[in-house]
């Protein structure tokens, strides 16, 4: 594993982006740009899901905020392994860092399981089951948002 974080450590684009303020600055905003579409498409739909606005149309809901969601986590991921080949070694270390990867993890690994189980736009699976997946999504996105600022005041 130290291996793996050194190479990450010593790769090209990690250097650059060590030396490259506006270079640091762009991932960075991209990272906050990804996390913004997951977790503003997310919180809703989650408290749809959970029984507020019983008038707005799930499926139709969720057409509009999946692919949102599903953005924002694949630039947040892309910008977020960017900022942390920085200084892996470092953040591998970060007992928050961790805690941060294990519940953007359940997170996905939950979101997968309830689009298994409901169809894509979760039109076939059953409200409780649904409320189920809303409360672990939101403890995992709101639990990694929080982790993700701490990194932040965990570095020296």
């Amino acid at each position: 594993m130290e291996a793996l974080l050194a190479g990450l450590e010593a790769s090209g684009i990690a250097g650059w982006l060590r030396t490259a303020r506006w270079g640091y600055a762009a991932v960075n905003g991209a990272h906050v740009l990804g996390i913004a579409l997951l977790v503003g498409a997310i919180l809703p739909l989650d408290l749809r899901l959970l029984g507020l606005w019983p008038g707005v149309d799930r499926t139709a809901l969720a057409r509009v905020l999946v692919p949102v969601a599903a953005a924002g986590l694949a630039i947040a991921v892309v910008a977020g392994t960017l900022l942390f080949a920085v200084r892996a070694r470092e953040y591998a270390d970060l007992g928050v860092v961790q805690v941060k990867l294990t519940l953007v993890a359940v997170g996905v690994l939950s979101a997968l399981a309830a689009h298994r189980a409901g169809g894509v736009w979760l039109q076939q699976a059953g409200h409780r089951r649904l409320a189920v997946h809303a409360l672990v999504s939101l403890v995992c996105w709101l639990g990694a948002l929080a982790c993700g600022r701490l990194i932040a005041f965990a570095v020296g």
